[in-house]
């Protein structure tokens, strides 16, 4: 058998590709696992290290430097190849689990929790940049489509599984009892990194623009805390200072994502733009949904997850979908279909909360803002991949998250404003408005 003809039968669990899509799989599901299950247990570590003055720190800064990391370590693969700073990414990783893990006062904790943020936002994009030279084209979308749910399974099991460990043994094995599993992991992907860093001769060096990017990326992910912690403010300081932050951003952002994302220019740039607006559109609705099912229908905590879950379940299914059909449905079209199921689902949230519907139509609603994810974001990265040259993968794909997590943060921080003021149908009707925004970027993703 022919090389191209093994490549076009073989999938990501047979040889060549099984140990490394195991591997990167595990992976981005610890990462995903850490960041969902320490919710669960960010009230019992505060209570042992007496660190409640901490709490909200301890979230963003992680968020903080996650956007540093996508910028510094999307610069470094691009530069080099991914192997060596996908290594010190889950080194970093890794030294965070540790350093929380361990921890017996809340400033030591905050730090592991910062260096987690540094290395999982790394490590993202130097595993977009090995994706690019370890799979062939026509085997993207299946690789991204287990990433995508290797993040949605978290969701399902996540915190309870945190909760169950905390209890039975101690909130310190949510942490260590991950780093033995990130070093199984990192032992599975090392045969697939072999060759796979330039040559020396090859290797181009830090410029002053790199360093500058950096800084830029410090600038945002500062931003992004301060904007997520308006609610703090009073609402009339907090209205005065979303459009300076948006600006900061904004200006922050021109060197951080391809030429034309902020005008949403036809290819790269839509496709780009299209991840943050998507983001906002969904983590936006989703932090007020379990609100509205409890102070609105009195509905019990687990009750209200289940709506959640439902959402997490057809993100899930339809990211298998959009692997199985690979190359036989166009990426736009893909895309196009997904924007519209998730601005339907936030739409239908909205109707819920301002129609006083039953609470079934929640969850419906979120079910097909989750299939729109699932159809969504797989196709995103894979066209990310697509339309990016040589070099710039793993500047393109760190573009992807910074917006997918800036796009998040602002849409939290300008609902919970609306919220204030308009209650439910406010914050709802900003994300469905975000929503038909996502179908307009949706008719100029793809090739210019």
């Amino acid at each position: 058998m022919s090389v191209e003809s093994e490549t076009r039968t073989a999938g990501i669990l047979q040889v060549p590709y099984a140990l490394t899509t195991v591997g990167t799989w595990s992976l981005v599901f610890l990462a995903a696992f850490e960041s969902l299950a320490v919710t669960t247990i960010m009230p019992i570590v505060t209570a042992d290290l007496d660190g409640r003055g901490l709490y909200a720190l301890a979230f963003s800064s992680t968020l903080a430097a996650g956007v540093v990391g996508m910028v510094a370590f999307g610069s470094w693969a691009d530069r080099r190849g991914p192997a060596v700073p996908l290594l010190a990414s889950v080194c970093i990783f890794a030294l965070g689990l540790a350093l929380a893990g361990t921890a017996t006062a809340m400033p030591v904790f905050v730090a592991g929790r910062f260096l987690q943020g540094l290395g999982a936002g790394g490590e993202t994009v130097a595993l977009y940049v090995l994706v690019a030279a370890v799979y062939p084209a026509g085997l993207h979308i299946k690789i991204f489509g287990a990433f995508a749910s290797a993040w949605v399974l978290p969701s399902l099991v996540g915190p309870f599984a945190a909760g169950l460990v905390a209890d039975a043994l101690s909130w310190h094995w949510v942490f260590l009892g991950v780093l033995v599993l990130v070093a199984v992991a990192t032992v599975l992907v090392l045969p697939s990194l072999r060759g796979r860093d330039r040559a020396r001769a090859d290797r181009v060096p830090p410029s002053a623009a790199d360093a500058r990017r950096v800084a830029e990326a410090a600038v945002v992910s500062v931003s992004v805390v301060v904007l997520s912690s308006l609610g703090e403010f009073e609402p009339a300081t907090a209205w005065l200072l979303v459009p300076v932050i948006l600006l900061v951003i904004g200006v922050a952002l021109r060197n951080l994502v391809p030429p034309g994302t902020l005008r949403i220019r036809r290819g790269l740039p839509a496709t780009v733009a299209i991840c943050g607006v998507a983001g906002g559109v969904f983590f936006g609705t989703e932090a007020f949904l379990p609100l509205l099912l409890h102070d609105r229908y009195g509905l019990p905590a687990w009750l209200s997850g289940v709506t959640l879950t439902a959402g997490a379940i057809s993100w899930a299914l339809a990211s298998a979908v959009q692997s199985r059909l690979g190359d036989r449905l166009d990426p736009g079209t893909a895309i196009r279909v997904g924007a519209v199921l998730l601005a339907g689902g936030a739409i239908i949230e909205w109707a819920t909360a301002v129609l006083h519907l039953p609470p079934a139509a929640a969850t419906v609603g979120w079910f097909a803002a989750g299939a729109g994810m699932g159809t969504l974001y797989p196709r995103i990265s894979t066209l990310v991949l697509a339309l990016s040259a040589t070099g710039e993968q793993g500047f393109n794909t760190a573009a992807k998250s910074i917006t997918d997590a800036v796009g998040g943060s602002a849409a939290l921080a300008v609902g919970g404003l609306l919220f204030t003021v308009l209650s439910f149908g406010g914050a709802f009707a900003f994300t469905s408005l975000l929503g038909v925004v996502v179908i307009l970027i949706g008719l100029r993703v793809g090739r210019a």
